[in-house]
Protein backbone atom coordinates (compact mmCIF):
# COMPACT_ATOMS: atom_id res chain seq x y z
CA UNK A 1 0.00 0.00 0.00
CA UNK A 2 1.44 3.43 -0.91
CA UNK A 3 2.64 5.50 2.03
CA UNK A 4 -0.05 8.14 1.47
CA UNK A 5 -2.83 5.55 1.61
CA UNK A 6 -1.26 3.96 4.68
CA UNK A 7 -1.19 7.35 6.39
CA UNK A 8 -4.79 8.03 5.43
CA UNK A 9 -5.91 4.67 6.78
CA UNK A 10 -4.00 5.21 10.04
CA UNK A 11 -5.63 8.63 10.43
CA UNK A 12 -9.06 7.11 9.82
CA UNK A 13 -8.44 4.39 12.41
CA UNK A 14 -7.17 6.89 14.95
CA UNK A 15 -10.19 9.18 14.50
CA UNK A 16 -12.55 6.25 15.12
CA UNK A 17 -10.66 4.82 18.10
CA UNK A 18 -11.37 5.56 21.74
CA UNK A 19 -7.80 6.45 22.70
CA UNK A 20 -7.31 6.50 26.47
CA UNK A 21 -4.05 7.59 28.08
CA UNK A 22 -4.03 5.78 31.41
CA UNK A 23 -1.50 7.94 33.26
CA UNK A 24 -1.22 11.73 33.07
CA UNK A 25 0.12 13.77 35.99
CA UNK A 26 -1.16 17.22 36.96
CA UNK A 27 0.81 20.07 38.51
CA UNK A 28 -0.01 20.71 42.15
CA UNK A 29 -1.04 22.91 43.85
CA UNK A 30 -0.92 25.42 40.99
CA UNK A 31 -2.98 23.56 38.41
CA UNK A 32 -3.90 25.60 35.30
CA UNK A 33 -7.37 25.22 33.80
CA UNK A 34 -7.03 22.37 31.27
CA UNK A 35 -9.88 23.77 29.17
CA UNK A 36 -7.47 26.33 27.72
CA UNK A 37 -4.00 26.15 26.19
CA UNK A 38 -1.41 25.64 28.92
CA UNK A 39 2.27 24.85 29.24
CA UNK A 40 1.34 21.29 30.21
CA UNK A 41 1.85 18.38 27.85
CA UNK A 42 -1.84 17.51 28.29
CA UNK A 43 -4.78 19.87 28.25
CA UNK A 44 -8.12 19.60 26.50
CA UNK A 45 -7.14 21.54 23.33
CA UNK A 46 -4.03 19.39 22.87
CA UNK A 47 -6.07 16.23 23.45
CA UNK A 48 -8.55 17.27 20.77
CA UNK A 49 -5.86 18.17 18.25
CA UNK A 50 -4.18 14.82 18.80
CA UNK A 51 -7.32 12.73 18.87
CA UNK A 52 -6.78 11.66 22.49
CA UNK A 53 -10.29 10.68 23.57
CA UNK A 54 -9.66 10.55 27.31
CA UNK A 55 -7.02 10.59 30.00
CA UNK A 56 -6.70 9.36 33.54
CA UNK A 57 -5.36 12.31 35.53
CA UNK A 58 -3.36 11.45 38.60
CA UNK A 59 -3.53 12.51 42.22
CA UNK A 60 0.17 11.90 42.81
CA UNK A 61 1.62 11.81 46.33
CA UNK A 62 5.40 11.85 46.69
CA UNK A 63 6.67 9.46 49.31
CA UNK A 64 7.42 11.05 52.66
CA UNK A 65 8.09 9.90 56.21
CA UNK A 66 5.98 6.94 57.32
CA UNK A 67 4.47 8.90 60.20
CA UNK A 68 0.94 9.83 61.23
CA UNK A 69 1.61 13.43 60.22
CA UNK A 70 3.03 12.42 56.84
CA UNK A 71 0.11 10.13 56.09
CA UNK A 72 -2.47 12.76 57.11
CA UNK A 73 -0.91 15.40 54.87
CA UNK A 74 -0.76 12.99 51.93
CA UNK A 75 -4.38 11.95 52.48
CA UNK A 76 -5.55 15.57 52.48
CA UNK A 77 -3.62 16.25 49.29
CA UNK A 78 -5.02 13.14 47.57
CA UNK A 79 -8.60 14.13 48.35
CA UNK A 80 -8.05 17.72 47.21
CA UNK A 81 -6.45 16.57 43.96
CA UNK A 82 -9.26 14.10 43.21
CA UNK A 83 -11.85 16.82 43.75
CA UNK A 84 -9.89 19.17 41.48
CA UNK A 85 -9.67 16.55 38.71
CA UNK A 86 -13.41 15.87 38.93
CA UNK A 87 -14.15 19.59 38.78
CA UNK A 88 -11.80 20.25 35.84
CA UNK A 89 -14.31 19.15 33.22
CA UNK A 90 -17.12 21.38 34.52
CA UNK A 91 -15.97 24.70 32.95
CA UNK A 92 -15.87 22.94 29.56
CA UNK A 93 -19.03 20.86 30.06
CA UNK A 94 -20.13 21.25 26.46
CA UNK A 95 -16.98 19.42 25.32
CA UNK A 96 -15.62 17.46 28.31
CA UNK A 97 -17.08 15.08 30.88
CA UNK A 98 -15.82 13.54 34.11
CA UNK A 99 -16.19 9.76 33.89
CA UNK A 100 -16.33 7.35 36.82
CA UNK A 101 -16.57 4.07 34.91
CA UNK A 102 -16.13 2.41 31.53
CA UNK A 103 -19.70 3.01 30.38
CA UNK A 104 -19.44 6.73 31.11
CA UNK A 105 -16.21 7.00 29.12
CA UNK A 106 -17.69 5.15 26.16
CA UNK A 107 -20.76 7.38 26.27
CA UNK A 108 -18.59 10.50 26.36
CA UNK A 109 -16.61 9.27 23.37
CA UNK A 110 -19.80 8.48 21.44
CA UNK A 111 -20.99 12.03 22.15
CA UNK A 112 -17.72 13.55 20.93
CA UNK A 113 -16.69 14.65 24.43
CA UNK A 114 -13.25 14.55 26.02
CA UNK A 115 -13.21 12.00 28.83
CA UNK A 116 -11.65 12.97 32.17
CA UNK A 117 -10.89 10.22 34.69
CA UNK A 118 -8.94 10.11 37.96
CA UNK A 119 -6.65 7.83 39.93
CA UNK A 120 -4.37 7.95 42.98
CA UNK A 121 -0.64 7.29 42.75
CA UNK A 122 0.98 6.04 45.94
CA UNK A 123 -0.76 4.14 48.71
CA UNK A 124 1.28 6.29 51.09
CA UNK A 125 -1.79 8.52 51.26
CA UNK A 126 -3.83 5.70 52.77
CA UNK A 127 -1.61 5.43 55.81
CA UNK A 128 -3.25 2.75 57.95
CA UNK A 129 -6.81 3.89 57.19
CA UNK A 130 -8.48 1.45 54.79
CA UNK A 131 -11.62 3.61 54.66
CA UNK A 132 -9.78 6.09 52.46
CA UNK A 133 -9.98 3.62 49.59
CA UNK A 134 -13.78 3.77 49.49
CA UNK A 135 -13.61 7.56 49.76
CA UNK A 136 -11.29 7.80 46.77
CA UNK A 137 -13.51 5.52 44.72
CA UNK A 138 -16.53 7.66 45.65
CA UNK A 139 -14.61 10.68 44.32
CA UNK A 140 -14.15 8.90 41.01
CA UNK A 141 -10.73 7.24 41.29
CA UNK A 142 -10.48 4.17 39.07
CA UNK A 143 -7.17 2.80 40.38
CA UNK A 144 -4.55 3.11 43.08
CA UNK A 145 -0.84 2.77 42.34
CA UNK A 146 0.37 0.83 45.38
CA UNK A 147 3.71 2.65 45.76
CA UNK A 148 5.85 5.36 44.26
CA UNK A 149 9.61 5.72 44.73
CA UNK A 150 10.19 4.66 48.32
CA UNK A 151 8.70 1.90 50.44
CA UNK A 152 5.36 2.64 52.10
CA UNK A 153 3.24 0.75 54.62
CA UNK A 154 1.60 -1.32 51.88
CA UNK A 155 4.50 -2.58 49.82
CA UNK A 156 8.12 -2.35 48.80
CA UNK A 157 9.05 -0.04 45.96
CA UNK A 158 11.10 -0.87 42.88
CA UNK A 159 13.18 2.22 43.73
CA UNK A 160 13.96 2.51 47.47
CA UNK A 161 14.60 5.93 49.02
CA UNK A 162 17.77 5.81 51.17
CA UNK A 163 17.14 9.46 52.07
CA UNK A 164 13.98 8.26 53.86
CA UNK A 165 15.83 5.42 55.56
CA UNK A 166 14.92 2.72 53.03
CA UNK A 167 16.96 -0.43 52.64
CA UNK A 168 16.52 -2.73 49.64
CA UNK A 169 13.23 -4.05 51.10
CA UNK A 170 10.94 -3.31 54.03
CA UNK A 171 8.30 -6.05 53.81
CA UNK A 172 9.66 -8.62 51.38
CA UNK A 173 6.97 -7.55 48.91
CA UNK A 174 3.51 -6.79 50.29
CA UNK A 175 2.87 -6.11 53.97
CA UNK A 176 -0.10 -7.61 55.80
CA UNK A 177 -1.72 -4.17 55.52
CA UNK A 178 -1.00 -4.18 51.79
CA UNK A 179 -2.88 -7.45 51.41
CA UNK A 180 -5.80 -5.99 53.37
CA UNK A 181 -5.71 -2.91 51.13
CA UNK A 182 -5.88 -5.02 47.98
CA UNK A 183 -8.88 -6.91 49.36
CA UNK A 184 -10.58 -3.60 50.11
CA UNK A 185 -9.69 -2.23 46.68
CA UNK A 186 -11.36 -5.29 45.17
CA UNK A 187 -14.41 -4.69 47.36
CA UNK A 188 -14.86 -1.03 46.41
CA UNK A 189 -13.95 -1.38 42.72
CA UNK A 190 -10.47 0.17 42.56
CA UNK A 191 -8.03 -1.43 40.15
CA UNK A 192 -4.66 -2.43 41.62
CA UNK A 193 -1.80 -0.67 39.82
CA UNK A 194 1.54 -2.40 40.31
CA UNK A 195 3.69 0.24 38.62
CA UNK A 196 6.53 1.30 40.95
CA UNK A 197 6.17 -1.84 43.10
CA UNK A 198 9.18 -4.09 43.67
CA UNK A 199 9.29 -7.33 41.72
CA UNK A 200 8.21 -9.34 44.79
CA UNK A 201 5.42 -6.90 45.62
CA UNK A 202 4.18 -6.88 42.04
CA UNK A 203 4.05 -10.69 41.82
CA UNK A 204 2.39 -11.00 45.22
CA UNK A 205 -0.20 -8.36 44.31
CA UNK A 206 -1.04 -10.17 41.08
CA UNK A 207 -1.69 -13.34 43.08
CA UNK A 208 -3.56 -11.62 45.93
CA UNK A 209 -6.02 -9.55 43.90
CA UNK A 210 -9.40 -11.02 42.96
CA UNK A 211 -9.41 -8.79 39.87
CA UNK A 212 -6.66 -8.54 37.25
CA UNK A 213 -3.88 -6.12 38.14
CA UNK A 214 -2.43 -3.50 35.80
CA UNK A 215 0.91 -1.76 35.44
CA UNK A 216 -0.34 1.58 34.12
CA UNK A 217 3.04 3.10 33.23
CA UNK A 218 6.06 0.89 32.67
CA UNK A 219 8.08 -0.74 29.89
CA UNK A 220 9.91 -3.97 29.10
CA UNK A 221 13.11 -4.87 30.92
CA UNK A 222 14.07 -7.21 28.08
CA UNK A 223 14.67 -4.13 25.91
CA UNK A 224 15.87 -1.70 28.59
CA UNK A 225 17.17 -2.76 31.97
CA UNK A 226 15.58 -0.34 34.44
CA UNK A 227 14.25 -0.98 37.96
CA UNK A 228 10.85 0.38 36.91
CA UNK A 229 10.47 -1.96 33.94
CA UNK A 230 8.90 -5.42 34.00
CA UNK A 231 10.91 -8.49 33.08
CA UNK A 232 9.44 -11.30 31.01
CA UNK A 233 8.55 -13.30 34.11
CA UNK A 234 6.50 -10.39 35.38
CA UNK A 235 4.81 -10.01 32.00
CA UNK A 236 3.95 -13.71 32.12
CA UNK A 237 2.48 -13.22 35.61
CA UNK A 238 0.23 -10.46 34.29
CA UNK A 239 -1.02 -12.71 31.52
CA UNK A 240 -1.67 -15.52 34.01
CA UNK A 241 -4.12 -13.32 35.94
CA UNK A 242 -5.65 -11.73 32.79
CA UNK A 243 -3.89 -8.49 33.69
CA UNK A 244 -2.40 -5.71 31.63
CA UNK A 245 0.85 -3.85 31.00
CA UNK A 246 0.57 -0.27 29.74
CA UNK A 247 3.77 0.76 27.94
CA UNK A 248 4.69 4.32 28.84
CA UNK A 249 6.50 7.15 27.06
CA UNK A 250 9.30 7.86 29.55
CA UNK A 251 12.40 7.98 27.37
CA UNK A 252 14.74 6.58 30.02
CA UNK A 253 12.49 3.50 30.36
CA UNK A 254 12.63 2.87 26.62
CA UNK A 255 16.25 3.35 25.68
CA UNK A 256 19.58 3.54 27.47
CA UNK A 257 21.30 6.90 27.14
CA UNK A 258 25.00 7.34 26.40
CA UNK A 259 27.00 8.34 29.46
CA UNK A 260 26.36 11.96 30.34
CA UNK A 261 23.42 12.33 27.95
CA UNK A 262 19.63 12.08 28.09
CA UNK A 263 17.84 9.22 26.34
CA UNK A 264 16.78 10.13 22.80
CA UNK A 265 13.78 7.89 22.38
CA UNK A 266 11.46 7.91 19.37
CA UNK A 267 7.99 6.62 18.58
CA UNK A 268 9.69 3.62 17.00
CA UNK A 269 11.53 2.86 20.27
CA UNK A 270 8.22 3.13 22.09
CA UNK A 271 6.43 0.71 19.77
CA UNK A 272 9.39 -1.70 20.02
CA UNK A 273 8.34 -2.18 23.67
CA UNK A 274 4.71 -2.64 22.63
CA UNK A 275 5.79 -5.24 20.08
CA UNK A 276 7.85 -7.13 22.64
CA UNK A 277 4.99 -7.27 25.14
CA UNK A 278 2.49 -8.33 22.47
CA UNK A 279 4.76 -11.11 21.25
CA UNK A 280 5.38 -12.27 24.81
CA UNK A 281 1.88 -12.21 26.32
CA UNK A 282 -0.59 -11.37 23.55
CA UNK A 283 -2.44 -8.31 22.34
CA UNK A 284 -5.17 -8.69 25.01
CA UNK A 285 -2.69 -7.92 27.80
CA UNK A 286 -0.96 -4.80 26.45
CA UNK A 287 -1.92 -1.12 26.40
CA UNK A 288 -0.56 2.39 25.95
CA UNK A 289 0.13 5.33 28.26
CA UNK A 290 2.33 8.41 28.35
CA UNK A 291 3.12 9.60 31.90
CA UNK A 292 2.93 13.08 30.38
CA UNK A 293 3.63 15.87 32.86
CA UNK A 294 5.31 13.24 35.03
CA UNK A 295 8.38 12.50 32.94
CA UNK A 296 6.88 11.14 29.72
CA UNK A 297 7.37 12.54 26.24
CA UNK A 298 9.92 12.41 23.45
CA UNK A 299 10.42 13.63 19.89
CA UNK A 300 7.41 12.45 17.91
CA UNK A 301 5.11 12.12 20.92
CA UNK A 302 6.02 15.24 22.82
CA UNK A 303 2.52 15.99 24.09
CA UNK A 304 -1.12 14.99 23.65
CA UNK A 305 -1.40 16.88 20.33
CA UNK A 306 0.91 14.27 18.72
CA UNK A 307 -0.97 11.19 19.92
CA UNK A 308 -1.93 10.13 16.39
CA UNK A 309 1.77 9.43 15.69
CA UNK A 310 1.59 6.36 17.94
CA UNK A 311 -1.37 4.96 16.01
CA UNK A 312 0.43 5.67 12.74
CA UNK A 313 3.50 3.69 13.84
CA UNK A 314 1.36 0.82 15.09
CA UNK A 315 -0.49 0.72 11.79
CA UNK A 316 2.78 0.85 9.84
CA UNK A 317 3.87 -2.29 11.71
CA UNK A 318 0.73 -4.18 10.78
CA UNK A 319 -1.65 -3.55 13.66
CA UNK A 320 -5.22 -3.23 12.42
CA UNK A 321 -8.20 -1.31 13.76
CA UNK A 322 -9.20 -4.06 16.22
CA UNK A 323 -5.71 -4.41 17.67
CA UNK A 324 -5.20 -0.65 17.91
CA UNK A 325 -8.54 -0.33 19.68
CA UNK A 326 -7.52 -2.95 22.23
CA UNK A 327 -4.18 -1.24 22.87
CA UNK A 328 -5.62 2.23 23.24
CA UNK A 329 -8.58 1.41 25.47
CA UNK A 330 -10.30 -1.91 24.93
CA UNK A 331 -8.07 -3.89 27.26
CA UNK A 332 -8.13 -1.29 30.02
CA UNK A 333 -11.92 -0.91 29.79
CA UNK A 334 -12.18 -4.68 30.23
CA UNK A 335 -10.31 -4.41 33.52
CA UNK A 336 -12.48 -1.48 34.63
CA UNK A 337 -15.59 -3.55 34.00
CA UNK A 338 -14.21 -6.54 35.88
CA UNK A 339 -13.37 -4.32 38.87
CA UNK A 340 -16.92 -2.95 38.84
CA UNK A 341 -18.43 -6.44 38.70
CA UNK A 342 -16.27 -7.70 41.54
CA UNK A 343 -17.33 -4.74 43.69
CA UNK A 344 -21.02 -5.59 43.52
Amino acid sequence: MPDSLTADEAARIHAATLSLDTHVDIPWPDTPDPAGETGRRVDFPKMRRGGMSGAIFIAYLPQGPRTAEGHAAAAARAEAMLRAIAASAAPDAARARFCRDAAALEAAHAAGLTGVLAAVENGYAMGEDLSRLALWRSLGAVYLTLTHNGHNLLADSAIPRPDLGDGPALHGGLSALGRQAIAEMNRVGLLVDVSHASRDAMLQAAEASRTPVVATHTACAALRAHPRNLDDGQLDALKAVAGLVQVTAVASFLKEAPAGHSARATVADYVDHVDHAVRRIGIEHVGLSSDFDGGGGFAGWHDASETAAVTAELHRRGYGAREIGLLWSGNFLRLMRLAAIAAR
